[in-house]
């Protein structure tokens, strides 16, 4: 049976079947079916026959065609979302206005559709893929739909016809099988094969899976069939196992089942032993990784139920005891993969064969169908675990990744199914579970600390799984669904999970430890910090950020509880773990402590968002004290790095710092840690902190009040940067503000601030700078409304400017006056600086901000900011300021600042004031006051009497003890004054030693005065320490003393320690007084009634000075006490100065100030003179604009008319003549250039088209046009005489141009070997000549000969003659009957020849050859006298088209045609013309009828109208004999010029009609016997007219173009048209003239530049002089009757008349005038170029290609570097550059919105001329914001093309190998 169907025609057959199958009774149909896809169908076939594939399709349409088929089921789609799928780089669209979730991304067609005027969208690149989101509300809101699936479309559409689609129903389940049995045959274990067999089966499949993706993509009717059929069990169930007597089908199913088992699944057995060894149960970090293996695996799937159930239960018991989640709901949904459907074993294969493409493509298509997407997201959920394990095993796993996050993103960005899921299919459990186990792949020991007993385990972030961030997917998916509130209040309201969670983060606690390097320089540098930082932000850091956005409000203070409790559990676990008690191991630093990063930003959000007490969630002292240890070993760590501690680690320490504190990172670590240090500050005794910060920075040696001290930790050139570093890590602690009461706003503001103050901006950078909430899926930038706003009220905007040196600029912020005045706040910018530079630059803008406004013109210091106040739970912070351990620190440095010890800088005393300023600023509150006495009870000094900073500033000190090394000055005084026996009255000890060894000697005082012991920071801290952990103070003194013993006494020990009492008797307030005097370096600096007029406010910028005055007048104000000692103070130092007063000291700080004013003055001058100097050289070597500063070479320099020009050499710098023997040459650089060539009729430039409607029509160029006159030429004349009746060069002709700088050519010849042998890399090819100039570096590739002589024609050859014009043209005609001559060999003309080489070389073959005969002399000679054509041409447009502007033209002072004009002449003086073709005598004499001499075989000569008249005179004046008479010169252009109007006027007559042509004809012939008739137009014209009628075709009926001449001649115009005619002949041969004979060209008007240069020219008869009745005809002058000579020339055409004259006669409608060359003009907006060719398919090789370029020039479409399109190893890029331009081309690269130059062998990269709204540049469309064309930059681009400088102005040129 089935065997006839299969006969049978397959659409007859369909439709059969479907007729069988429609009856009630249709079993028969059934069974028919069922056999003939039994055969069809049958899987042993193999997968690669299409047959099947066809009857597939013929049987769904049943009997209609496949295509109608769809058409109709389309009409039927009832889908309200787009969805369409796409894949990685494929270009969408996201709008950050429309979308609810951050990941909400729509197709360009959709975008475009929708309204998103003024939105915030962006297009981007997918990397991942994704899915066009259009109609789905609960991504984005409704008003961003398009206008399609705005309607909802469901309620309109029809119902489906019950018989539409019964055969797809019929037929699919078995299609999905037999894919399925293949899938199953071709898997293999990867051990067993290799990958490529899975690729080859993926291949095969191909057809099928896309015939599946079509049927996805007919829409809603169609998928409710799939849905149907892919979720149905019972189908599954049949068509899965097979029947009884399929064999085949029981053996696939084996297959599969053997696959699920070698998935990794452990067996019950094997589970409950893993378990059992799994790791102790007190084990901290959670579990072992073994008991995970069997949670995240699946149990063979072929056991019974019950035996899952017994299993599942033992499982649970496992995980008990290993502390792993124990509430895990149900177990076996981690244990068990069974398969109910085809969906679930589809996606077992699809994960199995690592997510092919198209089978995730088809998944995703079906996603609009709403069934099916809650049921493939359960399915995706179950099959979780196996996923990622796979991932860990592929070794594709970035292109897996991909392909995961591509569906992952689609399910869980919807929070409605995100929940479903997490509460039917305990999502959370899993994906936590999942990552634990993914990490626990890779643990290692941890060495922080204690290195033998650490029990606790990091992550290794050299394995593969981090450092290619395998986990990304994951941590990715498990964001996405954080960032939906219900889930994660499930997640925050999950103790179990909460504790699990806080166990992985655990593992980076304290990973990529570093230990610093002591001895040599580390050998390998490991990089694997990436690593670690990515992992720490990605893993720990955007999942909290996740889980803070939903603890915003009082309701949620709960949860923010539970996190705390967890956090401090974990972070006591950890400290035991690593066995830490009270100290950190020294020169160990680890980066990473995420547990103490969760601590302090649920803290600081319970604070600021919820209301909650500080003290209830912080722990008890001594945890406090042990969670501030790690954070403050990063800080000082990070001043070791800068202080240049670790270089033997190398340049990677120094990127972890950088890391830690850049934008991206900053707010998830150094801003929580240095909260945490606030936090910890604000609770903790302040001695303890201050005492703990010092002995961190290891600087606590350093604070003696002597002047020598060792220090064991640290060498001397480290302590100033440490102790810097210190002090400015306590500024920052004291006053950042940005998690203890700074609003979101205020944040902003200071972060763009400090970012805006060290340097301008671009809008994007400053996007970028800005530290956001990391989270990305976050949405919006926190306050990002409000970031615009923010901008717009910090900073102007500095609009993009040019500059000439060709460098593009951005479109810049920078910071408003006031910001400058009152906000630059230098703290915030050394927090925020990745680059100590950054500081610096911040500090010279100030400081040039300062100067410009007139505040301050000295050196100014960081200003002082206020602060915004402190939060009340942190009050606590302030006591810092008050605490009398930082009082001494600071009394101490005062001192030693006053008295010059060593280490101190202008920055410590800086951060010193900056300190005290703090301290007066906080007041400590006011009911403290009853605390003190106790407080003095604990303090046994008497250094202050009590901690209020206030009251310590006057606070006077009399004597200190301290301990110096026996050699130190204060030694020697102690016996000076031991001999005058003095003892002082009263002392206070300090010294940085410990304090028990000194009682001793303080013994015999202590009855008598009230003296205290020794203060020393490490023992205060350290009985502080003990006090509050309540031990007995017995072990306290046992603790410190061995170690006390052990420091001082180090082997070999320098000097001995000896005390010494030092007088001091000053308090704060006098010590700053004095260090005012010794900083203004004057005597009495402040006057005792000083105070009266301070004013604060005038204090705020300045210098140290201001900073000491504003200081002593806030105390002054503050307290009376102080106001009163400070007058005192003042009174004292200043009334009478006595010389005894003047120390050395002081003089020598005098003249020291003397002598660097006055070094500073040489150096000042020495600038000054090297400036000028500098101009000068600028002015002669590089000036380009200006015609004033000509160069000695100049053509017009106005030399004595008899010597010789001299020139000089630039590289040995002699200078002299140019010389037969040793010439001199002019740098100059030729190329080829097809600019000419491109030149339009229109002024308006062609339109890039944008749409299949608009197109280019190359025809119109001057280089086409050209081309088919001398093709058509060819056709009818003689080869020679071709070849000298027009001008190439229009395309590829070559161009020379001169810098103007002259060497010795043989000079020239050893610079060059000097490059060759130099093997620095140059970016230009010395091999082919190319080189610099030696002066102003410009490029160049040859060096022009100047001819021996004086520098024009000057002198006799000027004179003008008065020999009568027929003399002058016999001379002339003789001068060119005179032979070349052969100039004698000598080295100038050897290096004329080589230049003409070089010019040869300059250009392509093809430029060069027209000629029927290559390589002919008449090629030759048209070549050569084409590039002087080309020259001048270029000059022209150069100076904007016509010689209006006069002779101060840039291009004449660099023009080098003079020497080019002589190379070229020497050379065209080998080929003589023959005489009896000069067309010399054709143009002066009326000769006899020469038709008799041609043979019939022979062509004729090209008749005198249509040869190109400039071509002649350039050909006469190259070929006569050099130097040329200016009468000869005048004589042939008056010539020339008879022709060039015969031609006008011929041209003219042809666009007449008819009538016209004969009413013109009889006025012209009435005025013919008129006297002067010959300088009338209308007689010529009407002789020409006559003429020419005589010839057949010339004036036969055009109808078209008699259309077009509709308008009516008058007089004027005839006039206008013959003047326009002539006009390019005149300017040519006046820019000749000038050249040749250095004539000055006058400026003038448009309306009278014919006139003018008729003037110049000397065509003008005597008589006419006046302009204004200027006619064209009246500078005609005929040396022969004119009527004859017309006719003459006229005649040349009858001998045409034959039958092609047609075409021939086309040559005599020429048009000389072309305008000024232009690239294409371009839309204004870019994104029109980008939709129309980012997808346009290249018209070579029909793909579309990955790297789209488009020529500005031609408008061609090619491909980038596309292999496609190579021709002979070379891209089509660099191709169409030699085709278009000659090697020059210009590229707009579509997918980067740059633009690149091609020039020869070498590319730049030129910048884009497409903007966004900020004046920025997006090149590779990264940002995807939208670009607008800037029209400056593309004219500058114009300019550089059409003046051949690109090779001058672009500075980074590098080889392309013909590659692009």
């Amino acid at each position: 049976m089935a065997a006839s169907l299969l006969r049978r025609d397959k659409k007859a057959t369909a439709a059969h079947l479907k007729a069988d199958l429609n009856r009630t009774d249709n079993s028969s149909g059934l069974r028919q079916l069922q056999e003939l896809l039994d055969n069809v169908l049958n899987p042993e076939k193999p997968a690669s026959d299409t047959e099947a594939l066809d009857w597939c399709k013929y049987l769904l349409a049943g009997g209609d065609g496949f295509e109608e088929f769809c058409k109709t089921v389309r009409s039927y789609d009832n889908a309200t979302l787009c969805g369409l799928v796409w894949t990685a780089n494929f270009v969408a669209y996201r709008c950050r206005t429309c979308g609810i979730s951050p990941c909400m991304s729509l197709c360009a067609e959709c975008f475009n559709n929708g309204d998103h005027t003024g939105h915030d969208f962006n297009m981007f690149r997918s990397q991942a893929g994704g899915a066009c989101d259009c109609g789905d509300s609960n991504v984005m809101r409704e008003s961003g739909f398009c206008r399609r699936h705005r309607l909802k479309t469901g309620e309109c559409v029809p119902s489906v016809p019950c018989d539409l689609l019964l055969m797809s129903e019929m037929v699919l389940p078995r299609f999905i099988i037999s894919i399925i049995q293949y899938l199953r045959d071709g898997y293999t274990e990867p051990e067993s094969a290799t990958d490529r067999d899975l690729q080859k089966v993926l291949q095969q499949l191909e057809p099928q899976i896309s015939f599946l993706e079509e049927l996805t993509k007919m829409g809603g009717a169609m998928r409710t069939v799939l849905t149907k059929i892919l979720t149905n069990q019972q189908t599954f169930k049949e068509l899965s196992m097979g029947q009884e007597e399929n064999v085949y089908a029981k053996r696939s199913y084996e297959k599969y089942l053997s696959a699920l088992k070698n998935s990794g699944l452990v067996s019950v057995e094997e589970k409950g032993s893993a378990g059992a060894g799994a790791g102790a149960a007190d084990s901290p970090a959670g579990a072992g990784a073994l008991s995970l293996l069997g949670a995240a695996a699946a149990a063979s799937p072929n056991e019974e139920n019950k035996e899952e159930d017994q299993d599942g239960g033992q499982c649970v018991g496992q995980r008990k005891r290993v502390k792993l989640s124990s509430s895990t709901k149900d177990p076996s949904i981690m244990d068990t993969l069974k398969h109910k459907c085809f969906l679930e074993e589809l996606l077992f294969w699809t994960i199995k064969y690592e997510f092919p493409q198209k089978m995730v493509t088809f998944l995703l298509n079906m996603l609009p169908d709403q069934d099916y997407k809650i049921t493939f997201t359960k399915t995706f959920v179950q099959h979780y675990a196996f996923i990622m394990k796979t991932l860990m095993k592929s070794h594709e796993s970035d292109t897996m990744s991909n392909r995961i996050v591509h569906i992952s993103v689609q399910l869980f960005s919807n929070e409605e199914l995100a929940r479903h899921v997490t509460e039917e299919c305990q999502l959370l459990d899993i994906m936590v579970t999942v990552l634990l186990y993914m990490m626990e792949s890779c643990l290692i020991k941890s060495e922080l600390q204690d290195e033998e007993n650490n029990r606790h385990v990091v992550v290794n972030c050299g394995e593969a799984l981090l450092k290619n961030n395998t986990y990304w997917p994951l941590v990715s998916d498990f964001i996405n669904i954080l960032s939906h509130q219900s889930v994660a209040k499930r997640f925050l309201e999950d103790h179990s999970l909460l504790m699990l969670w806080m166990s992985f983060v655990s593992f980076f606690q304290g990973m990529n430890l570093n230990k610093r390097e002591l001895n040599e320089h580390v050998e390998f540098e490991s990089q694997t910090y990436y690593a670690a930082f990515a992992a720490e932000l990605e893993a720990c850091a955007q999942p909290m950020w996740g889980l803070l956005t939903h603890c915003k409000v009082k309701e949620t203070q709960e949860y923010t509880k539970t996190v705390v409790r967890y956090c401090l559990e974990t972070l006591q676990i950890w400290f035991d773990a690593i066995g830490f008690v009270d100290e950190p191991a020294p020169n160990q630093v680890t980066f990473h402590l995420p547990l103490h990063r969760y601590y302090a930003m649920f803290l600081s959000k319970a604070v600021k968002c919820q209301g909650l007490d500080l003290d209830s969630l912080l722990p008890d002292q001594e945890m406090l004290m042990k969670i501030m240890v790690h954070p403050l070993q990063i800080q000082a760590c990070l001043s070791e790095i800068h202080s240049n501690m670790w270089v033997r680690n190398g340049l990677q320490i120094k990127g972890q710092a950088m890391t830690y504190v850049q934008s991206h990172f900053c707010n998830s670590m150094i801003d929580p840690d240095i909260f945490l240090l606030q936090v910890c500050a604000s609770r903790l005794d302040p001695d303890y902190f201050i005492s703990s910060v010092f002995e961190r920075f290891k600087v606590v040696d350093l604070l003696t009040m002597a002047s020598q001290h060792q220090n064991t930790v640290l060498d001397a050139e480290q302590e100033r940067p440490m102790l810097e570093g210190a002090l400015t890590f306590l500024v920052i602690l004291c006053s950042l503000r940005i998690h203890l009461g700074m609003t979101d706003d205020e944040i902003l503001r200071a972060e763009m601030v400090s970012q805006l103050c060290m340097n301008d901006r671009t809008h994007s950078s400053l996007l970028d700078l800005i530290p956001e909430n990391p989270n990305p899926k976050s949405g919006i930038v926190p306050g990002s409304c409000s970031f615009e706003e923010m901008l717009s009220a910090v900073a102007d905007f500095k609009a993009p400017v040019f500059e000439p040196g060709g460098s593009m600029q951005q479109g810049m912020y920078t910071p408003k006056a006031e910001v400058w005045e009152k906000e630059f706040d230098p703290i915030m910018v050394i927090l925020r600086t990745v680059y100590r530079r950054d500081v610096q630059s911040a500090m010279d803008r100030y400081s040039a901000f300062l100067k410009q406004s007139g505040i301050h013109t000295g050196n100014p210091w960081p200003p002082y900011k206020e602060r915004t106040p402190l939060h009340p739970c942190y009050r606590g912070l302030v006591r810092l300021l008050h605490c009398k351990t930082l009082h001494i620190v600071i009394f101490t440095l005062l001192y030693k600042i006053w008295m010059d010890h060593q280490n101190m800088s202008e920055h410590v005393l800086c951060m010193v004031l900056y300190l005290v300023e703090l301290g007066l600023d906080n007041h400590m509150q006011e009911d403290k006051e009853d605390e003190e006495p106790c407080i003095e009870e604990h303090c046994h000094d008497s250094w202050f009497p009590g901690t209020s900073l206030l009251s310590n500033l006057h606070h006077v000190i009399h004597f200190v003890r301290v301990r110096v090394p026996e050699t130190a000055p204060e030694v020697e005084k102690k016996r000076e004054r031991e001999r005058e026996r003095e003892t002082p009255p009263s002392t206070s000890a300090e010294s940085s030693s410990f304090g028990q060894s000194s009682r001793r000697l303080t013994g015999n005082w202590r009855e008598n005065l009230r003296e205290a012991q020794l203060f020393s920071l490490v023992a205060e801290r350290r009985r502080k320490f003990q006090e509050i952990i309540n031990r007995s103070s017995h072990e306290a003194s046992q603790a410190v003393r061995p170690k006390s013993s052990s420091r001082w006494h180090p082997p070999g020990s320098p000097p001995q320690l000896v005390t010494e009492i030092l007088e001091i008797r000053e308090s704060m307030l006098s010590l700053l007084v004095k260090l005012h005097q010794k900083l203004s370096a004057k005597q009495n600096s402040l006057s005792p009634g000083w105070l009266e007029e301070a004013d604060p406010a005038r204090h705020a910028h300045g210098d140290g000075i201001t900073a000491i005055e504003r200081i002593l007048a806030k105390a002054a104000s503050r307290s009376r006490h102080s106001k009163r000692c400070l007058q005192e103070i003042c009174g004292r130092v200043c009334p009478t100065v006595t010389a005894k007063k003047n120390s050395p000291g002081d003089k020598k700080s005098m003249d020291k100030e003397e002598r660097r004013q006055r070094a500073r003055e040489r150096q000042q001058k020495l600038l000054a003179e090297f400036a000028s100097r500098q101009k000068s050289f600028m002015e002669t070597a590089m000036d380009v604009e200006s015609p004033e500063a000509e160069a000695a070479m100049d053509v017009g320099s106005a030399e004595p008319l008899d010597s010789d020009v001299l020139y000089d050499c630039v590289i040995c710098g002699q200078s002299g003549p140019s010389t037969e023997d040793r010439p001199t040459g002019l740098v100059v650089l030729l190329q080829a250039s097809s600019v000419l060539g491109h030149r339009c009729r229109s002024d308006e430039a062609k339109r890039l088209p944008t749409s299949d409607e608009e197109q280019i029509f190359p025809e119109d160029t001057c280089g086409a046009t050209n081309d088919v006159r001398l093709a058509l030429m060819q056709r009818y004349f003689k080869d020679s005489s071709c070849l000298q009746s027009v001008s190439i060069g229009w395309d590829g002709g070559v161009y020379v141009q001169t810098c103007g700088h002259t060497l010795h050519i043989d000079c020239h010849k050893s610079y060059m070997e000097s490059l060759r042998n130099d093997q620095v890399l140059q970016g230009f090819s010395v091999d082919k000549g190319e080189f610099t100039c030696p002066l102003c570096r410009q490029f160049a590739n040859s060096v022009l000969p100047c001819k021996p002589g004086r520098g024009t024609e000057a002198g006799a050859w000027h004179t003008p003659s008065n020999k009568s014009p027929a003399t002058l043209v016999k001379e002339v005609g003789d001068l060119q009957e005179e032979l070349g001559i052969f100039p004698t060999e000598s080295n100038l003309t050897k290096e004329m020849e080589s230049v003409i080489k070089d010019i040869k070389n300059a250009t392509q073959k093809k430029y060069m050859d027209y000629g029927k005969n290559p390589g002919s002399p008449d090629n030759d000679f048209l070549f050569m006298y084409s590039v002087a054509r080309t020259n001048l041409e270029l000059e022209l447009v150069h100076r904007g088209g016509n010689l209006c502007s006069g002779g101060a033209s840039a291009a004449a002072k660099r023009s080098c045609l003079n020497q080019l004009f002589h190379v070229l002449a020497m050379h065209m003086r080998l080929y003589s013309i023959d005489s009896a073709y000069n067309p010399w005598t054709r143009l002066t004499q009326i000769t006899q009828n020469r038709e008799s001499e041609y043979g019939d075989e022979e062509r004729p000569e090209v008749p005198m109208l249509f040869r190109d008249v400039p071509s002649l005179l350039i050909i006469f004046v190259l070929t006569m004999p050099q130097p040329l008479r200016k009468e000869h010169f005048t004589c042939i252009v008056k010539v020339l010029y008879t022709l060039q109007y015969t031609q006008a006027l011929a041209a003219l007559s042809v666009k007449f009609n008819p009538e016209e042509r004969l009413a013109w004809s009889n006025t012209g012939a009435a005025k013919k016997n008129m006297p002067n008739s010959e300088k009338s137009w209308e007689t010529l014209l009407s002789h020409v007219i006559s003429e020419l009628t005589k010839a057949r075709g010339v004036y036969e009926s055009r109808p078209e173009e008699s259309m077009l001449s509709s308008s009516v001649w008058s007089p004027q115009s005839i006039e206008f048209t013959l003047q326009q005619f002539c006009l390019p002949f005149l300017r040519l041969s006046c820019l000749l003239q000038h050249h040749l004979y250095g004539d000055n060209l006058p400026g003038c008007l448009i309306e009278e530049e014919f006139s003018l240069l008729v003037g110049c020219l000397g065509l003008l008869p005597g008589s006419a002089q006046s302009s204004s009745s200027l006619n064209s005809a009246t500078c005609l002058g005929w040396n022969v009757n004119p009527f004859e000579l017309l006719s003459q020339w006229c005649s040349e055409l009858f001998s045409l008349a034959g039958a092609p004259s047609q075409q021939a006669m086309t040559l005599l409608v020429q048009d000389p005038q072309w305008v000024a060359p232009r690239l294409l003009q371009l839309p204004d907006n870019y994104n029109t170029i980008f939709q129309y060719y980012h997808r346009k398919s290249c018209s070579v090789c029909n793909k579309t290609p990955k790297d789209p370029a488009l020529c500005l020039v031609c408008g061609a479409f090619v491909c980038l570097k596309g292999l496609c399109c190579k021709q002979q190893g070379i891209c089509e890029c660099v191709l169409h550059s030699q085709h278009c331009g000659a090697a020059t081309g210009i590229f707009l690269l579509i997918n980067a919105s740059v633009i690149i130059i091609i020039r020869g062998h070498r590319f730049c990269l030129w910048g884009s001329v497409y903007l966004d709204a900020h004046g920025e540049e997006d090149r590779d469309l990264r940002r995807g914001k939208p670009l607008f064309l800037c029209e400056e930059r593309y004219r500058v681009l114009e300019q550089q093309w059409v003046s051949h400088t690109f090779d001058h102005i672009n500075k980074r040129w590098g080889p392309h190998y013909n590659g692009l």
